[in-house]
């Protein structure tokens, strides 16, 4: 009788001990948030848009992840965007939806100030508040904010803001990301697990 009550104890006292290491180790050890929503995240253009139908590129990098959106349903990304998110997830490279928008130069918004009449209705539109102003005064855009998304044409009642291609300066001029140079950590282990020579 005493060795029954003797395991009943020990075991008892035994998963108390492994179920506290658990619980610690299930908060300290915590992965936070999805890593391939991150990764899909960090490859969208992060103009927050909302041409792929969702309120931002966060958003539309869940529906991604969750295999729910298709990957070419981002303008502003284009077909840069598609390669690397098909590259990424190891799935066939699509044509950007023409239902979604066309792949076009990054462009900013350009506010024609003599005409703006001070509505504020584009700064309400604008994901990143890019457009400094007030009520019944100009507007202007700080073009290193503007993510050049076109949300604030619309709703302009005066039709007084341009989308202008960004002009190639000294300071906007970069080189263009070799694709053979884009590839994620998964792509980079299985090589390395692949190749019977590392």
């Amino acid at each position: 009788m005493d060795i029954i009550i003797f395991a009943i104890v020990s075991l008892t006292l035994m998963a108390l001990l492994f179920g506290g290491i658990l619980g610690y180790a299930a908060k300290r050890l915590k992965v936070e948030g999805d890593p391939i929503v991150d990764q899909i995240n960090a490859l969208l253009p992060q103009t927050q848009c909302g041409q792929c139908g969702h309120p931002g590129c966060r958003p539309y990098a869940e529906a991604i992840a969750q295999q729910a959106d298709p990957i070419n349903l981002c303008p502003p990304g284009g077909e840069t965007t598609i390669k690397a998110l098909a590259d990424l997830l190891d799935v066939e490279v699509l044509s950007l939806d023409a239902e979604a928008g066309v792949d076009s130069v990054p462009k900013i918004a350009y506010i024609r100030e003599d005409e703006c009449i001070g509505c504020t209705k584009c700064i309400q539109a604008c994901p990143v508040d890019a457009i400094l102003g007030a009520a019944k005064l100009m507007h202007t855009v700080i073009v290193n904010e503007c993510t050049g998304c076109d949300l604030c044409v619309e709703p302009c009642p005066v039709d007084c803001i341009d989308m202008l291609p960004i002009p190639i300066t000294s300071q906007t001029w970069h080189w263009q990301k070799p694709q053979q140079l884009i590839a994620t950590d998964r792509q980079l282990e299985q090589e390395i697990v692949g190749d019977p020579s590392l």
